[in-house]
């Protein structure tokens, strides 16, 4: 292996077949690596590998040059006739010997040049610190096994075959294959790839599928992402640019290479295009119009007459192009920008303001735009009694108490109400069941809140199911009069996010923990309380009540047996809620030893049962709103995430983006789908996913199954795009737009940053990534759904706008144009000099015009459709009228003149 890699060919190949090495079992990766697990790579293999595959970092290639940028500006049809019109004019008036006035006309319409072109540099040397910001996710340091010894060496020192390892906190430095776990877990943050909400819980054991998204990659820990629990060992299979991150940036560079223009440039590069013809055709026509007239004695002569006929030539082209049109577009959409910051959406490229308006699709994605990207729990289920009716069509009636609990994030604010009758529970730490569920979801938790008088806001530390069980138990509150729910309410938030959880810490001593790992579904810990140890247990559903033998009920207050119908009323009342896409967790308790200071896993049973809790990641509550305000817009709204289908179809559903209303293109769906889920649940089977129909929910393998023509069906049809990795974004984008769609994408992860460029439109979490940010054109500073509406809307009153003052622009220039062609083709002397053309247009016409950039828009301009993206500034109708407007105009000023 390390000979052969020295030729860049075969490490390309390597590079690729790693590309499976979660597939592999590790003896096979070891022995292709040539690395022996145990001893790891020698001093003198890391040499030869190191010359072969250069340093562990991320490529940094030259950024575009200075001077490059400045020529972009002057890349437009209208700029290089303003500019040969300047030159010319300094030419004819060097060549009259008319001294320091020759400079005058060609001097501000350079200055107009260079402003404009100053603006265009400014903006567009943000775009390149995208890829820059790449660097920040690399790891400074590792801890590699070399010649049978640990060592700490740089980050970007490692070679593929070192063996690394990586414990709590670190940043992994490299694409690794795991193949020993130090403890019971280990846990990656790898939110930064694959937008996951959770940590991801990784194994030794090779992946059952090749292809696989890398949200199912378990056994792999992928360069960029952070430890968060557990210790492990693995071997390096790729660094530098051949890790996700690099791949990453490679798309980021490769997209950066396709320069498209927006789609006002777009109208306003074909209205130049359209213009430069014409000024072309009427300054040749003046010219030969006048042939008969350069030899007039009022010239001086032949020659003097050609050149005074060409400098009207020159001023015709300058009466034509709207010199003051960058100027208005670039005020117009400043102003544009300040109205939304005031809404929340900061705008890094003035062109985006305008690309709102005609977005067709936004491609959204779930976790923090849709949602509040904070767990809580939101429903919980206690036991009232063990005494199951027998009433077999509802046997859970008074058996078991549902509960539904208010409030939304991190925020310990909420109640908790009785669903059955909607009741709230004034006091609900007073109920048994209620009481211990608290003091477990405390006890047994890792995590912690505080709050962030900066920020006004709670922030947590941990993982963020912990966390919502953490504000569950801060929501119940403790028990006795005095620290009722609404008690609590009077403290400061600084000790309300803590209150109870130091309660419950003062009341109980936490001397052991038995962390959670996959094999067992749960975590336990044992807390000493007054002498008396208590082992709390928290985990799956069905783990929990399989080793229950016992029930702790509201009614009695006290530990009872517990029946077998009462175990199946609780199985049925876990699967309902998971039908429902809450992730659930169960809650379980029993007396130990108080000599014990240890337990295993072996001894997690006889517990008794305390509860049920439900949770999930709720949706904020004004995007459903504005789904149906984009609906009624003619916008397309697609869900694009990373977590599970399930998840997703269920936050969906709750925001309307499955049309179960039957007003869209599904017309049958909620029959359907009522009906299939009655199916479901009388024979018993889960109903996850039921009401959403086929051909509106894809994941991302089944999207790389299909051929070229199926995904651009799939595409238009979908609402829900699950499980997707960075390439199936950037992809979707790419088929929208082969269809003639105006695509505004959502991120705030390193991942989402090929596709933000890709898009029409990229716009970035305000709480997300500094290379998200970087590579999109909108930034929103409250990582809110319901502000992208509001910036279309705003977008498409810009655009109107813009159109208005365009309009307004060319109609007087029409009349300038022809008024010096009539006057030329008179005879008459210059009606208008150049300078006073640049006058008139830029303050006497360009004031007025920006005005037109204060209309308010239209109270409907969201029940609208999107424009087309090819429809014109101004069509070839318009423009007749205009003409004949200008004719009108133009035929008025010789005659005053005269």
């Amino acid at each position: 292996f390390v000979s052969v890699c020295s030729e860049p060919l075969a490490r390309d190949l390597f590079a690729r077949n790693m590309h499976d090495a979660h597939a592999r079992t590790v003896a096979e990766i070891c022995v292709q690596l040539g690395v022996n697990a145990i001893e790891g790579l020698s001093i003198e293999d890391v040499c030869k590998l190191r010359r072969a595959w250069g340093r562990n970092e991320l490529p940094c290639g030259p950024g575009p040059s200075f001077w490059k940028l400045v020529w972009k500006q002057f890349d437009d049809l209208l700029v290089k006739i303003l500019v040969a019109a300047a030159l010319t004019s300094l030419i004819l008036g060097l060549a009259n010997s008319e001294g320091m006035y020759s400079l005058i006309e060609p001097s501000v319409i350079v200055f107009i040049l260079i402003a404009n072109a100053l603006v265009g540099v400014m903006t567009e040397t943000n775009a390149a610190k995208a890829i820059e910001e790449l660097g920040a996710y690399q790891a400074e340091v590792a801890t590699v096994l070399r010649s049978g010894s640990l060592m700490v060496c740089p980050a970007t020192e490692l070679v593929p075959g070192d063996i690394v390892d990586l414990s709590v906190g670190d940043r992994i430095p490299a694409d690794i294959r795991l193949y020993g776990i130090i403890g019971s877990s280990f846990r990656v943050d790898q939110a930064l790839l694959t937008g996951e909400s959770d940590s991801v819980v990784k194994s030794v054991e090779k992946t059952a599928v090749t292809k696989a998204v890398m949200q199912d990659k378990t056994c792999m820990a992928y360069s960029g992402t952070v430890v968060t629990a557990g210790r492990a060992r693995g071997v390096v299979v790729a660094t530098g640019a051949f890790t996700a991150i690099g791949q990453i940036q490679d798309a980021m560079t490769a997209v950066d290479s396709m320069d498209e223009a927006t789609p006002l440039k777009r109208k306003l590069d074909e209205f130049g295009t359209f213009l430069s013809k014409v000024i072309a055709a009427i300054c040749i026509l003046v010219w030969l119009v006048n042939i008969g007239h350069f030899s007039d004695s009022a010239h001086g002569g032949l020659f003097r007459g050609a050149i005074h006929y060409f400098k009207v030539a020159v001023a015709l082209a300058v009466a034509a192009i709207p010199e003051g049109l960058p100027a208005v577009v670039t005020t117009c959409l400043a102003l544009g920008t300040r109205k939304m910051a005031k809404q929340k959406a900061i705008v890094r490229t003035l062109s985006s303001v305008e690309t709102l308006g005609c977005t067709s699709v936004i491609c959204s994605d779930k976790t923090g735009t849709l949602t509040t990207n904070g767990m809580s729990v939101k429903r919980m289920c206690a036991v009232n009694h063990i005494n199951v009716a027998a009433d077999h069509q509802n046997p859970l009636t008074n058996c078991l108490t549902d509960y539904n609990v208010s409030g939304n994030g991190y925020a310990p604010d909420g109640v908790i109400s009785e669903e059955l009758t909607g009741e709230v529970v004034n006091r609900p730490a007073n109920l048994a069941s209620i009481l211990h569920l608290a003091i477990c979801s405390s006890l047994c938790n890792d995590s912690s809140l505080s709050y962030n008088g900066r920020t006004n806001s709670f922030d947590k530390i941990g993982e963020s199911t912990e966390v919502a069980l953490r504000v569950l138990a801060e929501k119940v509150g403790l028990p006795g009069f005095d620290d009722i729910p609404r008690t609590l309410t009077y403290l400061s938030l600084q000790d309300r996010a803590t209150h109870c959880a130091t309660y419950w810490r003062g009341q109980f001593e936490r001397t052991f923990t038995l962390e959670f790992d996959r094999d067992r579904k749960m975590m336990s810990v044992i807390s000493k309380r007054k002498g008396q140890s208590i082992l709390f247990t928290k985990g799956s559903p069905e783990a929990v009540l399989l080793r229950c033998t016992q029930v702790l009920t509201n009614s009695k207050g006290i530990a009872e047996p517990i029946t077998t119908r009462l175990r199946d009323a609780l199985t049925k009342k876990y699967q309902t809620y998971a039908r429902e896409s809450l992730r659930v967790l169960a809650f379980a308790m029993r007396p130990i030893s108080s000599d014990k200071g240890h337990i295993s896993h072996l001894e997690e049973k006889g517990l008794t049962f305390l509860g049920f809790c439900g949770m999930m990641d709720p949706p904020r509550s004004e995007v459903r709103g504005a789904v149906d305000i984009c609906r009624g817009a003619g916008i397309k709204v697609v869900m694009v995430t990373g977590d599970n289908k399930l998840t997703a179809e269920a936050v969906a559903n709750q925001i309307g983006l499955d049309d179960c209303s039957g007003s869209g293109s599904h017309p049958t769906t909620s029959t359907l789908a009522r009906q299939m889920t009655a199916e479901a649940a009388a024979a018993g089977l889960p109903m996850t996913g039921v009401l959403f129909p086929p051909d509106k929910s894809f994941q991302g393998l089944e999207f790389d199954e299909m051929d070229r023509h199926s995904q651009s069906n799939a595409a238009l049809s979908m609402s829900v795009f699950s499980r997707v990795e960075p390439r199936h974004k950037t992809r979707l984008v790419e088929l929208f737009k082969e269809r003639g769609q105006v695509v505004a994408m959502t991120g705030d992860g390193v991942n989402d940053a090929p596709a933000l460029r890709r898009a029409d439109i990229g716009i970035a979490m305000g709480s997300g990534t500094a290379v998200a940010k970087n590579a999109a054109d909108m930034v929103l500073a409250d990582d809110n759904f319901a502000t992208i509406v509001a910036a279309v809307a705003e977008g498409r009153a810009i655009f109107n706008n813009t159109k208005q003052f365009v309009r307004y622009m060319v109609s007087s220039n029409i009349g300038e144009v022809v008024c010096i062609f009539i006057a030329a083709a008179l005879g008459l002397p210059e009606t208008l000099c150049p300078v006073q053309l640049l006058w008139v247009n830029l303050v006497t016409d360009g004031l007025p015009a920006t005005a037109l950039g204060f209309n308010k828009p239209d109270q409907d301009i969201m029940q609208q459709r999107p424009r087309r993206p090819d429809e014109p500034i101004v069509d070839k109708w318009l423009f007749i009228r205009y003409i004949i407007i200008g004719i009108y105009v133009g035929l008025d000023l010789p005659e005053i003149f005269s």
